[in-house]
């Protein structure tokens, strides 16, 4: 009985599931943490600025996201049963051909005080930001690959079960839409069709200009359209969806007609289907010229029929499966399924 209690003990899980998840990522993530911190405190003593930035806020940005993205791919991995070392390798090439070489060009450029992204100003600035696009595009690749694997793995839950893999589909999506920005706008098209040289092709604004008036923190354009939104609201899918999965469960402690397991999966499908929704929606708005915080009629009326759909569809599936619970409960003659037997 003590042994068994010991297994059972929460720390044990808890150790357990660290000590099998892939170390290069959650060395990488522990990296990125204190990167973030050296460059909030950067933002503070340095003073320069890049574009009306301060220099070191994208170094920032980008180790905040890459800490979160390597330290929820470790987690996903300690969970696999199955091609453990594939996914093993598949990982240690997304931390060695991704996001190491994505951060050190960025962190690179910030101590020179010049621009990493869209940067053509002289050959090291253009060699250096195709070094980016080619781990970019090696990013995609490998979290593509450990995307089919983790689908195909066995697991009693299918609300997580369904939750990892649309988070990583989306985050996939939110990959993509990283290179839009790549693309030469029409005033660079029909420069380099004059001929011109040109010390910057791409941008991240459209309708405006990089570098005009910003949020504050996220420095996202308040006067033109900015892909970078929708982009970042897609890569971080990848921890929203399981972070549903987890809220569904824990709620169920409270809420009976979350024990279904049924119900918990059918409430993440539509949340994946509504955070599709909603990255669609801000790429939509970006595409046509319009800022987050100045949103028209139009989008106003998208974004509502948006929550509406998700909404309702949610109050269905849970209107639904309380009908079927509160049957069975008066009518003890229908047999409970599996699943209703399941633990939680």
């Amino acid at each position: 009985m003590t042994n068994l209690l010991t297994r059972l003990h929460p720390h044990q899980g808890v150790r357990r599931d660290l000590a099998s998840a892939h170390r290069p990522l959650l060395l990488c993530a522990a990296g990125m943490a204190v990167l973030a911190a050296l460059s909030g405190i950067g933002m503070v003593i340095d003073e320069r600025t890049v574009l009306g930035e301060p220099v070191w806020l994208k170094p920032f940005k980008f180790a905040v996201s890459f800490a979160l993205y390597a330290a929820t791919l470790a987690w996903m991995l300690g969970k696999v049963q199955r091609w453990r070392r594939t996914l093993w390798w598949l990982a240690t090439v997304v931390v060695l051909g991704f996001l190491l070489p994505e951060i050190a060009v960025i962190t690179f450029q910030a101590a020179r005080g010049v621009r990493s992204h869209f940067n053509f100003s002289t050959p090291l600035d253009g060699t250096l930001f195709a070094i980016m696009g080619g781990a970019a595009y090696l990013g995609w690749l490998m979290t593509f690959a450990v995307g089919v694997f983790l689908l195909f793995q066995r697991r009693l839950d299918r609300a997580m079960a369904w939750a990892i893999p649309l988070g990583i589909a989306l985050s996939l999506g939110g990959m993509s839409i990283g290179y839009l920005m790549t693309s030469p706008t029409p005033d660079q098209a029909e420069a380099l069709r004059n001929g011109l040289g040109l010390t910057t092709i791409g941008a991240h604004s459209i309708g405006g200009f990089d570098g005009g008036a910003t949020m504050p923190l996220t420095g996202w354009a308040t006067e033109s359209g900015d892909l970078r939104v929708a982009h970042f609201v897609g890569l971080h899918a990848l921890q929203a969806l399981p972070l549903i999965a987890v809220g569904l469960r824990l709620l169920a402690r409270r809420f009976p007609v979350l024990h279904d397991m049924t119900t918990r999966t059918a409430l993440v499908i539509v949340a994946a289907l509504g955070y599709a929704g909603a990255i669609g929606l801000l790429l939509w708005q970006a595409q046509r010229g319009q800022a987050l915080t100045h949103p028209d009629g139009l989008t106003l009326t998208a974004a509502g029929a948006l929550l509406s759909a998700v909404t309702v569809s949610a109050t269905i599936i849970v209107s639904v499966r309380q009908a079927r619970r509160l049957s069975r409960t008066t009518n003890p003659s229908v047999t409970l399924s599996p699943e209703m037997c399941r633990p939680i």
